[in-house]
């Protein structure tokens, strides 16, 4: 098994999972909940399709679009802490592993081009 960064993406969706289970039941949170989930999870997941890329532009691509998808994860994250959604102790730690797994897909994606 993947002991860096896929571990970390996945970890990271686990543990937002966890996160998500602490929301209230408010429409407004229903909306948040299912968004950040999607995001949340599909980063790892097109990490995961990155690794077994057919080209090295299919690679590229997977990587952007699992950047996107982590930057939209902290866009939902920084919602939830102006909110007060969910449990604040884990959505600050999930908000710092955003920044940093952001922060990597980011010069993973930098050095293809």
């Amino acid at each position: 098994m993947d002991s860096g960064l896929g571990e970390r993406l996945f970890n990271f969706a686990l543990e937002s999972l966890k996160f998500l289970g602490t929301f209230s039941q408010l429409p407004e949170a229903k909306i948040i909940r299912y968004q950040f989930a999607k995001s949340a999870t599909s980063a790892g997941a097109n990490y995961e399709e990155a690794q077994a890329a057919s080209s090295r532009a299919d690679f590229a691509n997977k990587i952007k679009i699992s950047l996107r998808e982590m930057r939209e994860s902290n866009y939902w994250l920084r919602i939830c802490i102006r909110s007060n959604f969910g449990d604040k102790e884990l959505c600050d730690k999930l908000l710092k592993e955003s920044f940093e797994l952001k922060n990597i897909l980011g010069a993973i994606s930098s050095k293809i081009k």
